[in-house]
Parts: C-alpha cells; structure tokens; sequence
C-alpha cells in the first residue's frame, strides 16, 4: 500500500504508542501485525527497528485480546496535532 508521509509518520506512530493495539492499525490503515512489523522494517533505521521489536514484542497491551480489560482507551495531549 501506498500511503502519504503524514499516514507513514502517524503509522510509526501508532506502532509505537503502547496502548494502540495492532488491531487498531489494521482497522484504520488494513495493515496486519506482520505487514506493520514488514512497514517498520523498511521505514525504520535497523537500530530503531530492533528497539521497537523488543518493546513490542510480548507485549499485552499491543493485542486486543491479550490486554486486560482495565487498559481502556486513552489520548496523549500531542496525539492529535495540529495540521
């Protein structure tokens, strides 16, 4: 797929944020968990791509199913900025 910068940067984004669910990312951009991991590794420095696999890896709040029901839905004052 092809996507502009401002979705490129807002993927990553999305990818790293701990509490944003790949299902998340899937349902806004159709990009699966292996297809964001394949996005990451080509968008990324390999440093800064072997630091995102290991933060996310294991990681609960990163699968829908796997996160406790108390992880709710939560903004960041700088998610949304201005354009």
């Amino acid at each position: 797929m092809l996507f502009s910068k401002s979705e490129e940067s807002r993927v990553i984004e999305m990818a790293w944020e701990d509490r944003t669910p790949f299902e998340a990312i899937e349902h806004l951009f159709g990009l699966n968990e292996q297809a964001v991991i394949t996005f990451m590794r080509q968008k990324m420095k390999s440093s800064s791509f072997k630091l995102w696999r290991s933060r996310v890896s294991g990681r609960r709040t990163k699968h829908t199913k796997l996160r406790s029901p108390e992880v709710g839905r939560a903004y960041c004052p700088t998610q949304y900025k201005n354009r």
